[in-house]
């Protein structure tokens, strides 16, 4: 559904995005993530139609998206990371506008305003002027508004940013239900549990794609398991000291808090009764040690590293 191939775009002398080259499935959530000036949004913008690559080409269900691009709005809808509807209108408003640009009128819109109604939940609000809704409930509506036209494809840029847990399960739970009915979702998140809920995630950095896979697979990249280490989850009380005692030790990699638990990366030279013992000396005893793998956090922290370490410094893209 979606393509892109040596996807390439540069202004002047900057190269923002550098010989991309992915596939999404219809159907399937694809996360693309990357830290920020990376090249995401650029590379949205050109498989939207609105910005036209230098070299490679961006394509929605077969359609080339600089060549067709009257064709590509027709297929996809997008919703900003800002809030981008009109604040002075009511939810209803809103979403009856929306419909009037996209070309329904009479009884189509209708129908189509009490499925999108219905399906995200907004009855009681209505009549309430968007700009007055808490950030969950503008998200839904900026969403229903993005798919008014039943668009194929749904570009959304970090729908969750700013928006409580409850507001974001919510809105994920909207996502899947979408997918489950053929829809095709390109999401960017900095949030490393949501990239877990995808079907396939990309990685940029630095305008070049770094990989691109399933989250299970990408754990399994030598980069997240450097030879000769593992992987420990440990819990203990008080862990900001265990933390600083066991970053001393010799053989630590990295050491992070990780939710309750502390995640290590270790030299397998470094067993677990030093572990222990190092704790035992700053006062902790109750030690729970088992061990884990990476999760996708490690991964993208791992590769980052590897290209800040192959990589002078670069201005960032848009």
């Amino acid at each position: 559904m979606i393509c892109c191939d040596a996807l390439t775009k540069r202004f002047g002398n900057f190269t923002a995005v550098d010989h991309v080259s992915f596939s999404v499935p219809q159907g399937s959530i694809f996360g693309f993530l990357g830290p920020n000036g990376s090249g995401k949004s650029t590379v949205i913008r050109m498989l939207c139609g609105l910005l036209e690559p230098s070299s490679g080409t961006a394509s929605i269900d077969g359609i080339d998206a600089a060549r067709d691009s009257a064709k590509i709005k027709s297929l996809i809808g997008y919703m900003s990371q800002k809030f981008s509807l009109y604040d002075e209108l009511t939810v209803h408003e809103n979403l009856q506008f929306y419909g009037r640009l996209y070309g329904l009128s009479g009884a189509a819109l209708q129908s189509r305003y009490r499925e999108l109604v219905t399906l995200t939940h907004l009855e009681p609000y209505l009549n309430r002027r968007a700009g007055l809704l808490s950030g969950g409930w503008r998200q839904r509506l900026a969403m229903a508004c993005s798919m008014v036209h039943r668009p194929r494809v749904l570009f959304l840029d970090e729908p969750t940013a700013g928006i409580d847990p409850v507001a974001r399960r919510e809105l994920w739970d909207l996502l899947f239900t979408f997918a489950s009915q053929g829809m095709t979702l390109f999401v960017t998140t900095h949030y490393m549990d949501e990239a877990e809920r995808c079907s396939e995630v990309g990685y940029i950095y630095l305008s070049k794609l770094v990989v691109c896979g399933e989250p299970d697979r990408l754990k399994e990249l030598p980069v997240a398991n450097p030879p000769d280490t593992r992987r420990i989850e440990l819990t203990c009380p008080h862990a900001m000291t265990a933390l600083q005692t066991l970053r001393g030790l010799e053989g630590m990699r990295s050491a992070t808090i990780f939710g309750q638990s502390l995640h290590l990366l270790a030299d397998t030279s470094l067993d677990e009764s030093q572990l222990r013992e190092a704790l035992k000396r700053v006062g902790i005893e109750s030690v729970d040690i088992r061990p884990t793998t990476p999760s996708l956090e490690d991964v993208f922290v791992a590769l980052t590293a590897e290209r800040e370490a192959a990589s002078p410094s670069q201005p960032a893209a848009s």
